[in-house]
């Protein structure tokens, strides 16, 4: 076989002029005599018709492929993946579904795919297309070799599809010491998100959301305001297109160390973070955006929580300075109270600190 790189970037590239020119299976082989000029290589390629075998046997195959990534990825319409990730995507999987193992091993078939991310695509798109066929590989397995293509998805009206409702949550903690974390959830394609999932019939938004953050994360939540929602449409192959409504909220929880849900499909780990850790995470974007609503929040009600503490700071010392009680006081009153002694060096302190620095 050719040089395997070459090999594999000549079959991406005329993958990618089939997408964006229809999905003419017709013109594969001219398609292929132009990438081939294209590329201008050096490098002889004796196996050009296994080459183009393989692309037009990929193309055959594209319904079934297809309705895999939609079963491994159903919040990710086709239409919304990136033209070069879907089809490393449909290379990665025809290889691992059906190519010849001897040949190509699975685990050979998904690591190649996701260095043709890394190659061809964007910043992500490795860990995207390594999500969604290792997804494949661990929980699906091989279906489809014997399964005939369905029909073509119908068109529905907007109006005229199905809604699930969904909620999600930006959960924060703020500790003992003033602390503030996050609690996220991290996807199989390589995301940290929220933790979100279906109102249940007789649900509210409130209610529903919060078991689901419960039963996924085993946190006990306290709503504390609506963010906004989002829409976007999904296209399970059982249902056809659905409209998917998520409501975003702020919610509280106490530290506590979280569980994530025994078999929870999508997710491979939870955990809190501070909010300097926040910045170097992969986010989507919709969730980036609640993020930052969700900071300068918590940031204005931690400032008004520190006012409150120099009210009561006064009203302490204009009583009797030496008689406060610091063991008592929160974080916030004992800053105040650090600030109107005239005190310095108290504002990066921790509640046990303080209280030792104030006595």
């Amino acid at each position: 076989m050719a040089n395997r790189q070459l090999y594999r970037s000549i079959l991406l590239q005329t993958l990618f002029e089939w997408d964006i020119r229809g999905y003419q299976n017709e013109m594969i082989p001219s398609y292929f005599e132009y990438t081939l000029d294209s590329f201008n290589s050096d490098t002889p390629i004796p196996d050009k018709d296994d080459m183009l075998a393989l692309i037009l046997s990929i193309a055959k195959k594209q319904v079934v492929i297809d309705e895999i990534i939609e079963k491994a990825a159903p919040d990710w319409p086709l239409s919304k993946i990136a033209i070069t990730d879907r089809n490393v995507l449909r290379y990665g999987l025809y290889e691992l579904l059906f190519g010849d193992h001897d040949a190509v091993p699975p685990k050979v078939a998904i690591n190649e795919a996701v260095e043709l991310a890394k190659r061809f695509g964007g910043p992500k798109s490795n860990k995207f297309v390594n999500g969604v066929i290792g997804a494949v590989y661990r929980e699906i397995g091989e279906p489809g070799k014997d399964q005939q293509a369905k029909v073509k998805m119908p068109e529905v009206p907007y109006e005229e599809m199905p809604v699930d409702e969904k909620g999600a949550a930006v959960i924060y903690s703020i500790d003992d010491n003033g602390v503030i974390r996050i609690g996220m959830v991290h996807d199989i394609f390589g995301y940290w998100t929220l933790s979100k999932g279906t109102i249940e019939d007789g649900e509210t938004k409130e209610e529903g959301t919060i078991r689901e953050v419960k039963e996924e994360t085993n946190w006990d939540i306290v709503i504390k305001e609506e963010l906004g929602d989002n829409e976007y449409i999904a296209y399970p192959p059982e249902r056809g297109p659905v409209r998917k409504h998520v409501t975003y909220y702020l919610a509280e929880s106490a530290y506590t160390s979280p569980v994530l849900e025994e078999g929870s499909g999508g997710l491979d780990d939870v955990r809190w973070f501070e909010l300097s850790e926040i910045s170097d995470l992969s986010i989507y974007d919709d969730v980036s955006q609640m993020l930052i609503k969700s900071i300068a929040i918590i940031s204005a009600e931690e400032s008004e929580s520190t006012e409150r503490g120099d009210e009561t700071s006064d009203t302490k010392n204009e009583s009797d300075n030496t008689d406060v009680d610091v063991s008592s006081l929160k974080v916030s009153e004992l800053k105040a109270l650090a600030k109107e002694r005239g005190l310095a060096g108290y504002s990066s302190m921790k509640k046990a600190e303080l209280i030792e620095f104030l006595q």
